[in-house]
């Protein structure tokens, strides 16, 4: 997961709608099962789907009263926290 990625993400979501977002990861989770793609790829729209996934939960984050620093902080550190277990 990428900050920087996930920061302009939820900029884009408080711009425009949450719903622009589902529908992305929609339609890359759709593209992966796609049985001729290398793993390099795969692995590019994993990361994309990460990234799009850990935006909504920052925006939740946000809807709940928190600054976007805070929820991104927030957000980065259980994601740390749970590769370290």
């Amino acid at each position: 997961m990428k900050l920087p990625v996930i920061k302009q993400l939820t900029e884009f979501i408080a711009e425009n709608d949450e719903d622009y977002v589902l529908e992305t990861i929609e339609t890359l989770e759709s593209i992966s099962e796609v049985s001729s793609l290398k793993d390099e790829e795969l692995d590019v729209i994993g990361e994309l789907i990460s990234n799009l996934y850990g935006a909504l939960e920052v925006n939740k984050s946000i809807q709940e009263g928190k600054s976007q620093k805070d929820a991104l902080n927030e957000f980065m550190q259980r994601v740390l926290g749970s590769i370290d277990q």
